[in-house]
């Protein structure tokens, strides 16, 4: 069986001055203007998506986490009320 292969379409509309500088930019590097457009938009999306997905720890603020995680601290009365709180809205599924 045949796939089929799909692809999206991304109008844009832009002034002339600035569809120019693009032109020149995606002639100069050697790809078409629409591979420029998406290579470009690619990397944009990957900067945007890093920044907003990855946490950036310093060493030590990192090994604070590692130490809380191997070695939790005992829950205070407010963890107490807000796990019965929990379980008695949402309770696990068995």
């Amino acid at each position: 069986m045949a796939q089929i292969k799909s692809e999206e379409r991304i109008p844009a509309r832009m002034p002339s001055e600035i569809y120019e500088k693009i032109v020149e930019a995606a002639r100069l590097t050697g790809a078409t203007l629409n591979q420029f457009l998406v290579q470009a938009a690619l990397e944009k999306a990957d900067n945007v998506l890093e920044r907003e997905r990855v946490i950036h720890l310093s060493r030590k603020a990192a090994d604070m986490v590692f130490h809380l995680l191997d070695h939790p601290p005992e829950p205070n009365e407010v963890m107490k009320k807000a796990a019965a709180r929990r379980k008695q809205e949402l309770p696990c599924p068995k």
